[in-house]
């Protein structure tokens, strides 16, 4: 399948790692120029470096925490100097969190504000101009399934997904007359670094593997019974950002092995 994606430049936050990182990988294959943000810049700088080895195309990466304003103008400056803009933005930098809202100070939710949907208001606010005069663009925002079914212990990230969403509506009905698509994908266990990480934690000293209570989350929450790979979830980010998904405007997409668990 063609996916006319060839020579494009894309800007993925959080890039450098897990989703993010597979995902510059998707859009290389298809011959798309990758610039990586992520706090982590020599991890960045590396994994920049196998993606164009691996896949022919010019890479660059910028050192950038997206949660600060300052980043974000920084990331928007690199992009019109090196490549005079981009057409792909992928927001997709994030974190859990865990706390209760009795208990969780001021700090911490500004923090996760500024972190899912400030980075997003901020780089699609800054890079739209540029992606207008190269012709049009896409914008993917990275949400949650927990934006529609929330977790108990993780209201903040909870509450910021869903604005994350609605954000990314309002967006998708202002810029589609600037053939400007903006979509969101709504995730559901997905096999990163962090969750190998914390279910590594949480199995230490016992008699059962990370693995193991991997799949225990798998068979509680997903009818499929497993994760999906970083990479299956890039597929679709590549497939969204093509010329084949051109009618999709302001959609958000569940892609979760069935766990959402009402008709939305």
């Amino acid at each position: 399948m063609q996916l006319g994606l060839q020579g494009k430049v894309a800007l993925i936050t959080g890039g450098s790692v897990g989703i993010g990182l597979a995902v510059a990988h998707g859009l290389a294959a298809e011959g798309v120029q990758v610039m990586i943000a992520a706090r982590d810049g020599e991890r960045a700088k590396s994994e920049a470096a196998e993606i164009a080895q691996k896949h022919g195309v010019r890479t660059l990466t910028v050192e950038a925490d997206v949660a600060k304003a300052a980043d974000c103008s920084r990331l928007v400056s690199e992009a019109e100097k090196a490549f005079g803009g981009c057409d792909i933005l992928v927001n997709n930098a994030g974190s859990g969190s865990n706390e209760t809202i009795l208990e969780a100070p001021d700090e911490k939710w500004q923090h996760y504000w500024d972190l899912h949907v400030m980075a997003a208001v901020r780089l699609s606010r800054g890079l739209a101009p540029a992606m207008k005069r190269r012709g049009g663009g896409v914008i993917l925002n990275n949400a949650s399934i927990c934006a529609t079914q929330p977790l108990w212990y993780e209201p903040i990230y909870n509450t910021t997904k869903a604005a994350l969403v609605m954000f990314g509506k309002c967006l998708a009905n202002e810029l589609i007359k600037d053939k400007i698509r903006v979509n969101t994908l709504n995730l559901g266990l997905i096999l990163t670094p962090d969750w190998i990480k914390t279910a590594t934690q949480l199995t230490q000293g016992t008699d059962r593997t990370w693995r193991d209570y991997i799949q225990g989350i798998a068979d509680e929450h997903a009818p499929i019974k497993r994760f999906a790979s970083p990479e299956e979830i890039a597929n679709f980010f590549v497939f969204l950002c093509s010329d084949r998904a051109s009618y999709s405007v302001g959609s958000t997409y569940y892609v979760d092995g069935g766990m959402l668990k009402v008709v939305n």
